[in-house]
């Protein structure tokens, strides 16, 4: 297994960046030496070198709001260090969850960037916007259109035509989203009751 090699820094010192293991977020960035390692690892809440206060420093000592360490990576020429940890609170000094005054929240990728253009559409004009529309025909019409959608992807995938079962694939999991909100939910609720479950 490789091993950070502190002696890269003529102060022996390593930037570590701090990522929610759970969210992926990045929360913040700060400096390790040896020692700062070996006590996050062995106390569990991720622990730096302060170059201002020149003394081991564990972040939350004084708000509360720990980084409870997960697990670490080094980089390729072993000089950083990616460590994932769990945040108690924020993690900013301003109050903020991150460094960066980002939210750290799950992110879905173009899913997340789908349920925000769903959101943006509810509203919109039902003669211009088809999210709207079914919006507008309410909850009934809603589950009616991802009960079809569901029915159609079931046919396809009994067939072999790829394009076609992905296609219909797609529009059950949009609709699916449309259903979400007009329930007042999002992905997140689903994922926190699949976490749930998993325990």
């Amino acid at each position: 297994m490789k091993t950070p090699n502190f002696k890269k820094d003529p102060n022996g010192l390593l930037p570590a960046i701090v990522q929610d293991s759970k969210t992926l977020r990045v929360l913040m960035l700060g400096y390790m030496n040896a020692e700062a390692l070996e006590k996050t690892q062995a106390t569990g809440r991720v622990t730096f070198y302060s170059r201002s206060k020149g003394r081991l420093w564990t972040k939350g000592e004084e708000s509360g709001n720990f980084l409870i360490f997960s697990a670490y990576k080094l980089d390729c020429d072993q000089d950083a260090l990616l460590v994932y940890a769990q945040p108690q609170g924020p993690t900013c000094h301003t109050g903020a969850d991150s460094c960066w005054e980002e939210e750290n929240s799950s992110r879905y990728g173009f899913l997340s960037e789908l349920e925000e253009t769903i959101a943006q559409r509810k509203n919109a004009d039902a003669d211009t916007s088809y999210v709207a529309s079914l919006f507008k025909k309410g909850i009934n019409k809603i589950a009616q259109k991802v009960g079809e959608e569901a029915v159609e992807t079931v046919i396809e995938a009994k067939d072999d035509n790829s394009e076609l079962f992905l296609n219909e694939s797609a529009d059950l999991l949009f609709h699916y989203l449309i259903l979400l909100q007009a329930k007042g939910f999002s992905l997140k609720d689903i994922e926190a009751v699949l976490e749930n479950r998993k325990r």
